[in-house]
C-alpha cells in the first residue's frame, strides 16, 4: 500500500492536504471545533510549501525508515524520501500488506509533521548562556530574570566549562542534596559519579498505578495480561475506560479493535467526554466527572450484589477480603469491603444514588452498567490512565480489579480486566520480538532521595522536600523530611519546566536557584527558563535506534537510521556525556567505552525473536561484511530478516493467524491452577483487602493520617467534585471554582513536543473545551476568547462550545507551551499547568485531572489563533 506525503515539494501535501488528512482523523466533531480560525489560504494564494525543485519523478531518491520517537504512544514506523540531501516526502510502512494478522505500523498526523520539527524554526543552533547569568552563585545568577533575559552564543568548550566549575563549586559546597536531577543519559550519569542529585517523584503517565501495585496481584502498571487482540470479537461488551486513543496514540494501536468492532461487540465509554475514541467504537457513553470513578466503581460494585449479578465462586477461590469469610492471614483490622459497601462501618451504603451525587452519572445508567459488566455477560473490562492521574485516586486499581473480579472477567476467552494503555490497548501477551541491550554500563545514583514532583517548586522555595521513594519500584518509604538549600536544576530527557504541575509557582522558584540547565532539540519551555542550553540532535541526526519494549506493540520491533548530519553544533548525549566527563576530571571512556553505532549494532544483534515453540531466538542475520562495513565487535548469527532488509523497512512485524501459537489470555494459567501458578501478593491471590496498600500509603504524609483503608474506599480529594462547592458540600452553593478541569492529551502534540510545528497548528487550533450550557449561562459563543482560572493560576484560549463534554467540565489539552503575561500575571499560551497547581495526595500523585476551575468570557483583547503566532525561536547577541 503506497502511503506517503510529500513534506517539501509544492506539488503535493501542502497545508490544504495536510489539513484535509488531519481533520479526518479527528473522528469526532468536538475535536473539529474552532477549525476556522486557523484555516489556510487557498493555493495561488500565497499557501506555503516548505521547498519547491522543479518538476521531478515523485519518488525518485531513497527512501530512509526515519524516526518517530516521542512519547505519544503510537509507536509508529516513520519513512521518509531523501533526494539531494533533502526530504522531500513522508511515509509510513509499506513493509508487507496490510490486514488484520500481519499489521501495518501506520503513523499519524504528529509523524507527518516530524520534517518540520526537525527542520524548525524553534531548533536550539548552538549553546547559549542566559546573557546576565554569571556563574558563582547568589546575586550573580540574576535569577529574576530567567525567562526574560537575551542570549548569548557560546562555544562548547565554553559551556561545558561553566557547567563543569559549577557543578564542582556547587558540590564541594552544599553537597548533592542541593542538586535536582531528570534523568542520566548525558550530564546526569556525570553527577551520578559526582555524588549523585534528588530524584523527582513523579507518577506522570501512569498515574496511580505506579505504585507497587503487584501486592494486591497485579503486574507492574497492570499493563500485558488482557487477552490477545484475537480474543476481543469474542467479548460481548468491551469496556473502556478513560482515555482517548484515537487522540493519545494515534498511530496503529485502535487496528487491534478492528475483529471486534465488525463483530458488532458493543462497546462503552466510562469518561466525562464523548471523545474521538468512543465516537470511533460508537460506544454507548457513561459519563462520570474526572477524578469520581472510585465513587462510580463503588456504585457498580454495589448494585451488582443488589442485582445479584456477582460470582461469588470467583471470589471465594480466587481473592481475599471481600467479605468476612475470606480474609487475608495480615489482616490487621476485622473490616472487608463488600461490610464498606454496605455501609457497615460508616453508616452510608454506597448505593447507586450515593455514588451519582458524586460523580454526575445518572442512576440509570449506574445500574444499567452494573449488570452489563455482571457474571452473566462476557465482559473485557479495559482501564487507560486517565481516571488514574487525578488527586485521591490511589484506590482506582484496587477497586478496577475489584469491579472484575466480581463479575469474574480474569482468564477466559471474552472475558479481561487489565490496562489498555498505548500500544498494550486491546492486546495483551509477552513480547514477541524484542531488542538487545545496548550494552553500556549502567550508572546508579548513589543519592536514594526524592523529591515530589508535584510540590518540586515549593519544596526549593522552603528548603525542605518529603523524600518517600520512587513511583514504578517497589521502594516505597514513610515520611522523612529532609532540609536542603537547593542550587541546580539540571534537566535531559523531558521538559520538566513543561511537564511539571504548579507552573505558577515555577516562575517563583526558578529564581532561587544558582543554575538551571537542559538538552534540548527546540526553545521549549525548559529552555526559555534555563541558563546554558546545549543544542541536542534530534533521533534522525544519530546513527539510528529502536523503542525499548513497554513502548511497542508485542509484535513489531521498529528500528530507525540516520537521516541527516548533526544540524548546527547539536550534539548528541554520548557526546554531551563525554565532554561533561573529561570537564570535571572523569575518564569518559569508563562510562561510555564504545561508540554509538556500536550501542546500535548491540540492540541489532540482541534482538530476539519468540519463536511458535515459546524460545527466544536471534532475529536479525548478520554476517562478516556486516561487522566489518559497521566498523563494530560482533559476531555473524543467523535469524529471520538480513540486516539490510530490517534497516530498509523500519520494523520487523510477526505474522499473526487465528489460533495461532501466539494466542494468550490473561491469567489463565492462574485461573486454572491458582496454587501451581500463583499471583504476586502475599497470598497469591487478588487481595481485595491489601494491608500493604494501606499501611504503605497513609505513612508517606500527603495525607491526613488513616485516610486510606485496606480495602478500596471513596477517599474526597484535596481538588475536585468536592471542591466546586463551598465547604465540600454536594448539591450546595457553588465556590469560586465551580467547575472540574481535565487535560485531554492532543493529537496536535506528544506531551510538549510539536507545539511549534506548523501544520499541527492549523489543524489543531487548541482551544477549551466547555459545556454547551455552561458556555449559554457565561455568555460565551463559540470562538470567543475565555479566561481559564484555577486558584493556581490563568490563562487564556479559544472557546470550543461542545455537547460532547459533561456539564460542570472544562478541558485544556495538554502540553501547550507557557507564553506567561508577567505584567497582566497570565498564560496566554493555553499552558494546562499554570492551572495545575502545586497540590498532592495519597502516594505524592501528580493529579492533572481533577482540578478546580472556573471560566469567562475574556474582556480584553481577543487572542491571537496559534498557527498565526510566531513560532518561539530566540535571538543571541
Amino acid at each position: 500500500m503506497s502511503d506517503s506525503h510529500n513534506v517539501l515539494k509544492s506539488s503535493a501535501l501542502t497545508r490544504r492536504t495536510f489539513l484535509k488528512g488531519s481533520a479526518a482523523a479527528a473522528v469526532s466533531a468536538g475535536a473539529l471545533a474552532s477549525l476556522a480560525a486557523c484555516a489556510p489560504k487557498g493555493a495561488g494564494d500565497g499557501e506555503e510549501v516548505l521547498s519547491d525543485t522543479g518538476a521531478t519523478a515523485i519518488d525518485e531518491g531513497t527512501w530512509i525508515a526515519a524516526a518517530c520517537w516521542d512519547n505519544c504512544g503510537g509507536r509508529c514506523v516513520n519513512r521518509v524520501l531523501v533526494r539531494d540531501g533533502e526530504v522531500v516526502r513522508m511515509g509510513s510502512d509499506t513493509s508487507h500488506d496490510d490486514s488484520f494478522g500481519w499489521r501495518q505500523q501506520r503513523g499519524c498526523p504528529r509523524g507527518r509533521a516530524r520534517a518540520q520539527q526537525v527542520y524548525g524554526d524553534d531548533r536550539i543552533k548552538f549553546p547559549m548562556k542566559r546573557k546576565s547569568w554569571q556563574p558563582g552563585g547568589g546575586e550573580a545568577a540574576h535569577g529574576e530574570l530567567r525567562g526574560a533575559d537575551e542570549w548569548e552564543k557560546i562555544s562548547w568548550e565554553e559551556a561545558i566549562g561553566y557547567i563543569a566549575e559549577e557543578a564542582k563549586r556547587i558540590y564541594g559546597q552544599f553537597g548533592p542534596t542541593s542538586v535536582i536531577g531528570t534523568k542520566n543519559l548525558a550530564i546526569g550519569k556525570v553527577l551520578h559519579q559526582l555524588g549523585g542529585y534528588v530524584n523527582l517523584a513523579d507518577t506522570s503517565s501512569a498515574g496511580t498505578y505506579s505504585f507497587n501495585i503487584a501486592p494486591l496481584g497485579l503486574p507492574s502498571q497492570d499493563l500485558g495480561m488482557l487477552n490477545d487482540r484475537y480474543d476481543n470479537k469474542n467479548a460481548e461488551t468491551i469496556v473502556l475506560m478513560g482515555g482517548n486513543s484515537a487522540w493519545s496514540s494515534g498511530g496503529s494501536t485502535m487496528n487491534n479493535f478492528n475483529e471486534a468492532k465488525e463483530a458488532g461487540v458493543q462497546f462503552v465509554y466510562v469518561g466525562p467526554s464523548y471523545n474521538a475514541t468512543a465516537a470511533y467504537f460508537e460506544a454507548r457513553w457513561v459519563p462520570v466527572y474526572p477524578g469520581t470513578d472510585t465513587a462510580f466503581m463503588l456504585g457498580v460494585c454495589y448494585e451488582m450484589i443488589q442485582q445479584d449479578v456477582v460470582d461469588y465462586d470467583f471470589l471465594n477461590a480466587y481473592c481475599v477480603g471481600f467479605d468476612a469469610d475470606h480474609m487475608p492471614e495480615d489482616a490487621t483490622t476485622q473490616e472487608h469491603f463488600r461490610g464498606y459497601l454496605e455501609g457497615a462501618y460508616d453508616g452510608v451504603p454506597k448505593t447507586a444514588e450515593w455514588a451519582s451525587a458524586i460523580c454526575g452519572t445518572p442512576v440509570e445508567d449506574i445500574r444499567w452498567f452494573a449488570e452489563t459488566v455482571g457474571c452473566d455477560h462476557k465482559v473485557m473490562l479495559m482501564h487507560n490512565y486517565a481516571l488514574a492521574r487525578c488527586l485521591g485516586a490511589e484506590n482506582v486499581p484496587q477497586l478496577f480489579m475489584t469491579l472484575g473480579a466480581m463479575g469474574g472477567h480474569f482468564g477466559k476467552s471474552g472475558h479481561a480486566c487489565g490496562g489498555a494503555y498505548k500500544t498494550y490497548a486491546g492486546e495483551g501477551g509477552p513480547v514477541l520480538v524484542a531488542p538487545g541491550d545496548a550494552g553500556l554500563p549502567a550508572t546508579k545514583n548513589p543519592l536514594a532521595d526524592t523529591m515530589p514532583e508535584p510540590l518540586m517548586w515549593r519544596c526549593i522555595l522552603e528548603g525542605r522536600y518529603n523524600s518517600t521513594g520512587m513511583p514504578y519500584g517497589s521502594d516505597f518509604y514513610p515520611e522523612t523530611i529532609k532540609e536542603s538549600d537547593f542550587k541546580w536544576l539540571h534537566i535531559e530527557g523531558r521538559n520538566t519546566l513543561q511537564t511539571a504541575v504548579g507552573a505558577a509557582d515555577m516562575l517563583e522558584a526558578i529564581q532561587k536557584l544558582d543554575l538551571v540547565t537542559t538538552l534540548s532539540y527546540s526553545f521549549d519551555t525548559s529552555a526559555n527558563y534555563a541558563d546554558i542550553v546545549l543544542p541536542l540532535t534530534t533521533e534522525w541526526e544519530r546513527v539510528g535506534g529502536g523503542f525499548p519494549g513497554h513502548q511497542r506493540s508485542r509484535e513489531t520491533l521498529i528500528v530507525y537510521n540516520q537521516v541527516t548530519e548533526p544540524l548546527w553544533e547539536a550534539k548528541t548525549e554520548f557526546e554531551i556525556g563525554r565532554m561533561m566527563a573529561e570537564a570535571v576530571g572523569l575518564p569518559p571512556d569508563e562510562l561510555w567505552p564504545f561508540s554509538e553505532a556500536q550501542a546500535f549494532f548491540n540492540q541489532i544483534a540482541g534482538a530476539t525473536l519468540l519463536d511458535a515453540d515459546g524460545e527466544k531466538k536471534p532475529l536479525v542475520t548478520i554476517t562478516d561484511d556486516d561487522i566489518a562495513q559497521w566498523g563494530v565487535e560482533g559476531a555473524a548469527q543467523e535469524g529471520f530478516v538480513d540486516l539490510a532488509s530490517f534497516l530498509q523497512a523500519g520494523c520487523y512485524t510477526v505474522q499473526r493467524s487465528e489460533g495461532d501459537a501466539y494466542s494468550f489470555i490473561g491469567y489463565e494459567d492462574f485461573i486454572a491452577d491458582p496454587e501451581g501458578h500463583p499471583l504476586e501478593s502475599a497470598s497469591g491471590k487478588f487481595e481485595i483487602y491489601n494491608q500493604y496498600k494501606a499501611d504503605t500509603i497513609n505513612a508517606m504524609g500527603y495525607s491526613p493520617e488513616g485516610t486510606y483503608k485496606p480495602y478500596p474506599n471513596y477517599v474526597v480529594p484535596p481538588t475536585g467534585r468536592e471542591g466546586t462547592f463551598i465547604d465540600g458540600n454536594i448539591g450546595g452553593e457553588k465556590s469560586e471554582f465551580p467547575f472540574i478541569m481535565y487535560n485531554p492529551h492532543y493529537l496536535r502534540r506528544a506531551h510538549g513536543v510539536f507545539d511549534g510545528a506548523p501544520w499541527l497548528r492549523e489543524a489543531w487550533p487548541n482551544p477549551v473545551f466547555v459545556n454547551a450550557a455552561d458556555a449559554a449561562d457565561k455568555g460565551v459563543a463559540d470562538g470567543d476568547t475565555v479566561k481559564v482560572t484555577t486558584p493556581a493560576g490563568a490563562t487564556l484560549r479559544t472557546a470550543s462550545v461542545t455537547e460532547i463534554v459533561m456539564p460542570g467540565c472544562v478541558g485544556i489539552p495538554h502540553g501547550a507551551r507557557l507564553d506567561y503575561d508577567a505584567a497582566e500575571g497570565i498564560d496566554r499560551g493555553g499552558m494546562d499547568n499554570i492551572l495545575c497547581g502545586s497540590v498532592t495526595s495519597g502516594m505524592g500523585t501528580s493529579g492533572y485531572n481533577n482540578y478546580n476551575c472556573n471560566f469567562e468570557k475574556y474582556d480584553g483583547e481577543a487572542i491571537v489563533p496559534d498557527c498565526e503566532r510566531p513560532v518561539r525561536t530566540v535571538e543571541v547577541a
